[in-house]
């Protein structure tokens, strides 16, 4: 019988606040009636300053981050269309599928997983393609499955710097609302994320944003599409309503959570997470165990991909974790299933669940084979979130 609370340490679902989970406590509404609007409407503001964009329509469509990736590509691109990608993770990857299926033309570019977008080889591309037969440029912002952030706004000067006319897609799924992101200066046409991950939610909702350039492109697009027609969602949400049943309770609890961000303010959120990220970072390090991110300026801040020694199969970490101290990490996904647990450090989260999360990595990597100092992560961190950048020297002069 497991006692006391269950640790969740995955990159999404993330914890959900109190504060969230009791704004979803209450009765079923009816979603026609006439204040039905006073609850929504708002949401659509709320969001638009969360992706620091002041124009962007915002679309809320029951489902998940990857209904919402559908959603962009049918509204805006053709059949046979041409697109540039890069594959370097798992979700990168199912984003390339996606498209293959719905009829696109993509060029891949294949990056070692640990990479980033690869910008200078997107611009060298862009370059060459003198008549614009790329129709859209896709990024993965935040890679989940590798702990790998990659430049939007790398992408964006590319594109600027060519000279090309393509739509900028960006999977802000594990990055929006925790990682900064600027859709407005960086150009992006169509941000992508979901309701479970830095917002706080339960799953349930994908959420889309698209630039004005992208609700043209859409009045143009012939790809078939019936639940994901931006023009039907559009003429119903302008008075907060929806063209089918949308989740109620997730809106209440959204609300709060804007409202929530909002009270902390959108920089703090983001410099909250780089510095409890920034701690987890040194805790591994103290392990002597190298995260997949091959540099520190891809380090993600939602959520660290650490690789344990070839002896071992992480599989067993995440296990005993589990099974034995009532606590969730992240499995390694595809190529690196085995070989690599996950750290989610993202949406409510403070400084004693990050060492809680370390403690336990701590105890589940030993049992399973891994030499290191008990404490040792812990205490890095805990140097870290004491002192600072600092915390190294405070410490030495502490122990003289």
């Amino acid at each position: 019988m497991r006692t006391g609370q269950t640790h969740l340490f995955i990159p999404g679902p993330t914890n959900i606040p109190e504060s969230v989970r009791q704004a979803m406590n209450v009765p079923m509404q009816d979603m026609r009636a006439p204040d039905f609007g006073a609850l929504t409407l708002g949401l659509f503001d709320g969001l638009r300053r969360v992706m620091r964009s002041a124009s962007a329509e915002v679309f809320l469509f029951p489902g998940s981050g990857t209904g919402a990736w559908e959603a962009a590509i049918t509204n805006t691109l053709n059949p046979g269309d041409k697109v540039l990608m890069s594959r370097h993770g798992q979700f990168s990857t199912l984003w390339v599928e996606m498209a293959e299926r719905l009829g696109l033309d993509v060029e891949v570019i294949d990056v070692p997983w640990g990479q980033g977008v690869p910008v200078a080889e997107f611009e060298r591309r862009l370059g060459e393609d003198r008549e614009d037969a790329i129709k859209a440029v896709f990024v993965t912002h935040n890679e989940t499955a590798t702990g790998v952030t990659s430049d939007v706004a790398g992408v964006r000067r590319a594109l600027d710097e060519t000279f090309h006319d393509a739509l900028l897609f960006v999977d802000g799924v594990s990055s929006i609302a925790s990682i900064d992101f600027r859709m407005d200066e960086w150009g992006v046409d169509l941000a992508v994320t979901g309701s479970q991950k830095g917002l706080m939610c339960p799953a349930g909702l994908g959420i889309l944003a698209v630039s004005e350039k992208a609700m043209d492109a859409s009045t143009r697009s012939t790809m078939r599409r019936a639940y994901f027609e931006f023009s039907d969602m559009r003429k119903m949400n302008a008075d907060g309503y929806f063209p089918y049943t949308p989740p109620t309770q997730i809106l209440h609890g959204l609300a709060k959570s804007l409202a929530r961000i909002e009270a902390e303010g959108l920089d703090a959120v983001i410099a909250r997470h780089h510095r409890l990220a920034e701690g987890v970072r040194r805790g591994v390090s103290a392990w002597g165990l190298d995260l997949v991110a091959a540099e520190p300026a891809l380090y993600s801040d939602t959520v660290s991909a650490i690789r344990v020694p070839e002896a071992v199969d992480a599989r067993e970490v995440i296990r005993i974790a589990y099974e034995e101290y009532n606590t969730s990490f992240g499995t390694g996904l595809a190529q690196l299933a085995g070989k690599v647990f996950r750290i989610g450090h993202l949406g409510d989260l403070n400084e004693g669940m990050c060492l809680s999360a370390l403690g336990i990595a701590e105890m589940a990597l030993a049992r399973s084979g891994v030499r290191l100092q008990l404490g040792s992560g812990v205490a890095a961190a805990q140097a870290f979130y004491a002192f600072g950048t600092e915390a190294r020297e405070r410490i030495a002069l502490a122990a003289e």
